[in-house]
């Protein structure tokens, strides 16, 4: 059977018999892969714990007929620690590797894994608000598979803006006289924190209040989910709050404080429908 090696970043896992697992990786130069991961559930694994999920390895592989074989692991970004350790990045990364999993096929680019590379270390390091950084991600990997919003000029006519009318299922905001009648309305603040996460503009994401980001949040999830054409399961219990939930204090290694941290009951959310836009 021929090898291969890649770079990948592990999206989930799945038990497989009594010690094995399938690991679902989205990869740096073969999109995403479904491989075998055969003895890892035993304590004597050389390298089970570098394939959990959130975790960036350096791995090989034997080429199968409908799913590979992991025959080496080396940990290059050992972030699944960091980030079960925080309700808030937990949740958060979880939305993450599930969007990743939804948009990355066999052909999926380099820019995908690059980005969700980036964002997982972000959340590890909590260089932002968890929330934040998720809604960065959403955005960014939408404009990467081809569904780029637009937050300034008309995403129908083009026509320079600033317009407040935010349509969906039309890409973005639009013009008055491109707006179906009942377009909900943005507001300027909401509008530019928006296209301040899309470019990746820090300092005014960080500078801005929490009920503006709550309502931008909301934006990105019903953008997200509708161009993904069926909802994120994991976006509901993203934590949104400015102060994260306590985490379940637990000394069974990483996968077993994720499992405590899920378990947490999550915090209230507000719905994608239903995201304090002005009609």
């Amino acid at each position: 059977m021929p090898l291969y090696r890649d770079e990948c970043v592990v999206l989930r896992t799945h038990k497989l018999g009594e010690a094995d697992r399938i690991v679902t990786m989205l990869s740096r130069q073969h999109g995403k892969i479904r491989a075998v991961a055969k003895g890892v559930r035993r304590t004597a694994s050389k390298f089970g714990s570098r394939l959990e999920p959130f975790m960036v390895v350096d791995a090989q592989f034997y080429e199968g007929r409908s799913l590979d074989i992991v025959t080496q692991a080396e940990s290059l970004g050992a972030y699944g620690a960091q980030i079960v350790a925080d309700y808030g990045a937990y949740t958060a990364a979880s939305a993450m590797v599930e969007t990743a999993d939804r948009l990355s096929e066999a052909d999926a680019g380099l820019q995908q894994y690059l980005l969700l590379v980036g964002a997982l270390r972000s959340l590890s390091r909590g260089e932002h608000h968890s929330s934040a950084t998720l809604d960065s991600y959403l955005l960014r990997a939408m404009s990467i598979a081809g569904w780029a919003p637009s937050f300034g000029d008309c995403a129908v006519t083009g026509e320079p803006g600033p317009h407040s009318a935010f349509v969906v299922q039309l890409g973005g905001v639009v013009a008055d006289r491109a707006a179906p009648p009942g377009t909900p309305r943005l507001d300027p603040a909401t509008l530019g924190v928006l296209g301040s996460l899309l470019a990746g503009d820090w300092a005014s994401v960080d500078a801005t209040d929490e009920r503006t980001r709550s309502r931008a949040s909301g934006v990105v999830a019903a953008y997200a989910q509708w161009h993904l054409e069926r909802s994120l399961r994991s976006l509901p219990h993203v934590d949104r709050s400015e102060h994260p939930l306590p985490v379940p204090l637990t000394h069974d290694g990483p996968e077993a404080t994720a499992r405590a941290v899920a378990s947490t009951p999550a915090p209230s959310v507000p719905d994608p429908a239903d995201s304090d836009l002005d009609p």
